[in-house]
């Protein structure tokens, strides 16, 4: 997640931790009504003893929590009905999807809640529905022949065409971007994933995904602990190269001090750039990639990024698009 702005609420659901696999549908829909219920009823003492660590870390205070909930009443109003309910599993992730109408809201409203197997809220999100971005690239063919930017198994947590799969499709700069982590038995990190050497994907090797020249970086931005966020640098770390034919790769979050490249270096495909951290605009530690058409993120267009020859949930993939839940594998 790099986005400049945030949801109503979004509370380390950029990458939110996967749920166990075991963890039932019926229970997760319950988990998931009893924590709207609470919010909506302003009982933050009793949400905020369901929260994660993490997520209390994000927020600091039942208070806080208290107040961003007034908040979205005075944005959106109250939920005046229903519309529907649903329970997803990305990438094993126990996840309770509830479309509302708000009396404020001139669009139906998607209230999202991530569970763990222990019923711990990981992830929370209210925000007005959103549509995909308009593109002018949803045809278009990846030039540069892209291998995925790590070695062993990831998992997508956000990717894909829709909003619905990748929340970054509603942004034009981050159209078809994708955040990447890697889980183990439905899970991002080992204990409570209160510090960052809990998570699987940290310090791991971020590599180029194409030959091309270094012409952006940033390192030496701090890893923020799990559920803060450096708001005022987005990408955190990060690296672009541009691979020529007018495209160009972000590599963003990255480990302090991991970036080993610089701006005018030739690098090769597979060539290591730096390590999977947690700077930036990230609630945990995640890879988050991008293709686009020029090397300014903020006013470049996104571009489909098209990998070849990579594994997708065990199947050999000659050449495609990683979407939401899967586990990707050169």
């Amino acid at each position: 997640m790099i986005h400049r702005t945030l949801p109503l609420l979004l509370l380390a659901l950029a990458a939110a931790p996967a749920a166990a696999q075991t963890h039932p549908d019926s229970a997760t829909l319950e988990l998931g009504r009893r924590y709207t219920r609470w919010m909506y009823e302003g009982k933050a003492d009793s949400l905020w003893a369901a929260f994660s660590p993490a997520m209390q870390q994000a927020l600091q205070s039942a208070e806080n929590l208290a107040n961003m909930r007034a908040g979205i009443e005075a944005q959106i109003g109250r939920e005046t009905a229903v519309i529907a309910e649903q329970v997803r599993r990305p990438g094993g992730m126990a996840m309770y999807v509830r479309i509302t109408r708000f009396s404020g809201a001139p669009v139906p409203v998607h209230v999202t809640v991530v569970v763990d197997s222990a019923g711990i809220v990981q992830g929370m999100l209210v925000r007005p529905e959103q549509a995909a971005e308009p593109s002018r690239f949803l045809d278009y063919r990846t030039k540069t022949p892209l291998r995925l930017p790590f070695e062993g198994e990831w998992t997508v947590v956000w990717g894909g065409r829709t909003v619905e799969q990748n929340y970054h499709a509603a942004v034009a700069s981050q159209r078809f971007a994708y955040d990447l982590l890697v889980t183990r038995g439905g899970r991002t990190h080992d204990g409570d994933g209160s510090t960052l050497e809990q998570y699987y994907c940290w310090g791991r090797p971020i590599l180029a995904p194409a030959a091309g020249t270094v012409v952006g970086f940033t390192d030496g931005l701090r890893d923020q602990a799990p559920g803060q966020m450096d708001r005022a640098n987005p990408p955190g770390n990060h690296v672009i190269l541009d691979h020529g034919k007018g495209e160009f790769s972000l590599l963003a979050h990255l480990r302090e001090g991991s970036v080993a490249v610089g701006a005018g270096d030739r690098v090769q495909a597979g060539q290591k750039l730096g390590e999977c951290g947690n700077s930036g605009n990230t609630s945990e530690p995640h890879l988050h990639y991008h293709l686009q058409n020029a090397p300014e993120l903020w006013t470049a267009e996104a571009l489909p990024a098209q990998f070849n020859g990579y594994f997708a949930d065990g199947q050999r993939v000659e050449r495609g698009e990683p979407v939401q839940g899967q586990v990707i594998r050169p």
